[in-house]
C-alpha cells in the first residue's frame, strides 16, 4: 500500500498487471485502459503499448483521437542515410479505450513536442518529409526521412546526407 503510494507521487505508478520496466528517470504521465484487455501507460519516454512494449515519442506518426479510440501510425527504421534514419510508415492500429483522462492530450502533446521542425521535399516518384525529432534520454535531435511510397530510395538518401551534413555543418559552427 506504502509503495503505490509513493509511486504515485514520483509518477512511478503503472496499473496492474504491467510487465515492462521503466527506465529510472522515466516518469507516467497518463494511462488509459484498452477495452481488448492491458493499458496504454503514456511516459516521458514514450508510449506504452498492451504486452508491455513501448514506442519512443520520436516513432510516433501519428496520433489521432476520435469515437472513444486512439488511432497510432507508429514507423519502424528502415535504413540509414548518413546520420539521417529513414523511416517506414507501419500500419495505424486503432486502440478503443475505457475511460481516457488525460491519455489523448498527452500523447498529443508529446508527439507534437518532439518534433523541433519539419520540411516536405519533392523528389522522383514523389516526396519526403524531412523531420528533426528530440529522443528522450539524448542530446540533441534525429533527423528523420519518412518518403511517400513510390518515392525513389536512391534520391531519399542523396538527399538525407546530404541534408544531415548541412545540419552537422552548421552545428558546429561557434554561435555568435
Amino acid at each position: 500500500m506504502l509503495r503505490r503510494f509513493i509511486d504515485r507521487i514520483t509518477g512511478r505508478a503503472v496499473p496492474e498487471g504491467f510487465e515492462g520496466t521503466l527506465d529510472p528517470e522515466e516518469h507516467v504521465l497518463a494511462t488509459a485502459e484498452v477495452k481488448s484487455g492491458g493499458h496504454l501507460i503514456a511516459t516521458s519516454h514514450g508510449l506504452w503499448l498492451p504486452g508491455s512494449r513501448r514506442v519512443g515519442w520520436h516513432l510516433i506518426s501519428k496520433a489521432t483521437w476520435g469515437g472513444g479510440a486512439l488511432i497510432l501510425i507508429e514507423a519502424e527504421e528502415t535504413s540509414q542515410a548518413g546520420d539521417a534514419v529513414v523511416l517506414t510508415d507501419l500500419p495505424p492500429v486503432r486502440y478503443v479505450l475505457i475511460g481516457t483522462g488525460r491519455l489523448p492530450d498527452v500523447v498529443h502533446a508529446r508527439v507534437t513536442k518532439s518534433i523541433t521542425s519539419r520540411h516536405r521535399q519533392e523528389l522522383p516518384g514523389g516526396g519526403a518529409w524531412f523531420v528533426q525529432r528530440k529522443v528522450p534520454g539524448r542530446d540533441g535531435f534525429v533527423l528523420q526521412v519518412r518518403p511517400d511510397p513510390g518515392t525513389s530510395q536512391e534520391a531519399v538518401e542523396q538527399v538525407a546526407q546530404e541534408v544531415a551534413e548541412k545540419l552537422r555543418l552548421m552545428s558546429e559552427r561557434p554561435q555568435q
